[in-house]
């Protein structure tokens, strides 16, 4: 969490508010947040540079400067915030943007998020991104794309959906949804998947997650968009979270079990 509705909405919502503001200065509180670069190289290369984009791929945001290009996880708990220039400093902001008339404050609790600062050229030839699987609007996401990844995986179907390596964007929460909708039980294993699931998951993946879109994301602990604005698709859920509750299809207890790690939450009944 956030997973690819809730970074695309901070996406949407820091463009309107970004586009051709430029880099004035650069305070780095927290060097662990920045990758592969020292946090004052990292400073100066971004002094003077102009926002004339931001991008997404799968959970990564991705700021098109002048000649650089900055790649922002927000992680578990990574928050951008917009406030007065040298207003009264939060514990948890650690790196600072100084704008001509703003100030881009990324707040986060529990300091997981990570900050790359790649050129435009190698952006898709370097990690992070040359690692990611398609994005779950790609026209290539087929059926024989999945069987072809899907094919010598003797794993849950629940684990393989989190792989970012084939599918980029999916979490936890909507890999239950995405398998609910899907009728199919988060253990199956993932070779044993037949065209019909595998269509199943392609189209409920894209339904699910642009509804969520649409819908500003999920909030569930902590997750706010800009401008302290939370996501209502949670009170869409059928099963995420939802342990002990009666299914709202056939009204069975939902189920939550611990998969390859994460908590899993499915109906016995509808995901036999």
């Amino acid at each position: 969490m956030p997973e690819l509705p809730e970074v695309e909405t901070v996406r949407v919502k820091l463009k309107e508010r970004l586009i051709n503001k430029k880099i004035n200065d650069v305070n780095v509180l927290w060097n662990n947040m920045i990758v592969d670069i020292h946090p004052n190289d990292f400073r100066d290369k971004l002094k003077g540079q102009i926002f004339y984009d931001i991008k997404r791929r799968g959970k990564w945001l991705i700021f098109e400067l002048d000649n650089d290009c900055l790649l922002v996880h927000l992680r578990m708990e990574g928050k951008f915030f917009l406030k007065e220039i040298d207003s009264d400093l939060n514990k948890h902001e650690h790196v600072i943007f100084k704008l001509d008339d703003i100030e881009l404050r990324f707040h986060d609790v529990r300091k997981f998020g990570k900050m790359y600062l790649l050129n435009k050229h190698e952006l898709n030839h370097k990690k992070p991104l040359k690692e990611l699987g398609l994005e779950p609007f790609d026209e290539k996401l087929t059926i024989s794309y999945l069987k072809n990844k899907y094919k010598n995986k003797n794993i849950p179907v629940k684990q393989i959906l989190l792989d970012q390596s084939i599918i980029t964007g999916i979490g936890n929460i909507y890999a239950d949804e995405i398998l609910f909708l899907s009728n199919i039980n988060p253990y199956t294993k993932s070779n044993e998947l037949k065209k019909k699931d595998l269509e199943e998951i392609i189209n409920n993946t894209r339904i699910i997650l642009g509804n969520a879109i649409k819908q500003g994301g999920t909030t569930i602990r902590s997750y706010i968009s800009l401008d302290d604005q939370k996501g209502t698709y949670q009170n869409e859920l059928m099963v995420h979270m939802r342990n002990n509750l009666p299914c709202r299809i056939c009204n069975s207890k939902i189920k939550k079990e611990t998969i390859a790690g994460r908590g899993t939450y499915y109906c016995p009944t509808c995901q036999k």
